[in-house]
């Protein structure tokens, strides 16, 4: 058995909803920007 075979998940980071789509959309975190991969939506950091 490989020592990398049971990963633990990642822990679920809160977000930012897309305030076009509604909630329920995560907007994405980028390194300046939030951007929702549905409709496009972003805002600067």
């Amino acid at each position: 058995m490989a020592k990398d075979a049971k990963k633990k998940p990642k822990a679920y980071v809160v977000g930012k909803n897309c305030p076009k789509c509604g909630p329920g959309n995560k907007l994405a975190g980028h390194k300046d920007r939030f951007g929702c991969g549905k409709c496009g939506y972003y805002e600067r950091k």
